[in-house]
């Protein structure tokens, strides 16, 4: 399994990369994790005929404002796009004249799903959870080919974070917020945050993503981020653009 970060910023594109957008390449899957614009970066990496699935976390523009560049791929075995409760709805607005192409007009066929924590009907191993965001948040852990992946995006330190991290191999959590940094209004995590919550889920490494494009603006300033993380979780990379990790 092949996970590759197209894009790691949050709020906004900077020169430090792209807002969040996450790739996973398995023997039988592209799946990709929210839809910022990174994800233009992806038809370097779809060379093989796969389904491909899009995760959404939630409707923050910076999440989504990438399906607007849908229509520059050609998926061979279509595209389902699937996110909490309120997807069709967003998307149905959100994707859809006057603001891009309709999904219905898309070159292949797709499909969207709305998710629960009762029920994901994806055909690979997935759980979803709900985190502690301004609005409805989906966290994801995916099992595949014998390793486990958790995906904390936008929250505060909550207990469905450790769960879902829980023994994985790989937990990919966001860092918006600067060392010791907290909003219960706006709630996000700091370094330290992200390292307790895989710390507390004896989970193998830590990746942070999701950098504030304000409080970091270059991958420069990320590195304190990371120095601060290791101190409690010493498995701690923060990401780039382009990063590429073998699970």
């Amino acid at each position: 399994m092949d996970v590759i970060f197209l894009g790691t910023n949050g709020w906004y594109d900077s020169p430090a990369g792209n807002t969040i957008c996450i790739l996973i390449e398995s023997e039988d899957y592209y799946i990709i994790l929210d839809a910022g614009n990174g994800i233009h970066k992806l038809d370097r990496y779809y060379q093989k005929a796969k389904p491909v699935f899009i995760l959404l976390s939630h409707f923050h523009l910076d999440h989504i404002i990438g399906l607007h560049i849908l229509a520059k791929f050609s998926f061979a075995k279509g595209l389902v796009i699937a996110g909490p409760k309120g997807t069709k709805e967003i998307l149905k607005t959100i994707v859809n004249k006057p603001f891009t192409m309709p999904l219905d007009d898309l070159p292949y066929k797709t499909e969207v799903l709305e998710l629960s924590e009762e029920d994901t009907v994806l055909p690979f191993e997935t759980k979803c959870m709900e985190l502690v965001h301004s609005s409805l948040t989906l966290g994801y852990r995916i099992h595949l080919e014998n390793k486990s992946v958790a995906y904390i995006p936008d929250t505060g330190f909550c207990q469905n974070a450790v769960r879902l991290a829980r023994n994985v191999d790989l937990v990919i959590a966001e860092c918006a917020h600067l060392p010791g940094e907290s909003s219960p209004e706006w709630p996000h995590l700091n370094p330290q945050d992200a390292a307790n919550i895989a710390k507390e889920a004896g989970a193998k490494q830590l990746a942070l993503v999701h950098f504030d494009a304000r409080r970091y603006p270059t991958t420069e300033s990320r590195k304190v981020a990371q120095l601060c993380a290791k101190n409690i979780f010493p498995n701690t990379i923060a990401t780039h653009d382009e990063m590429h990790l073998r699970l």
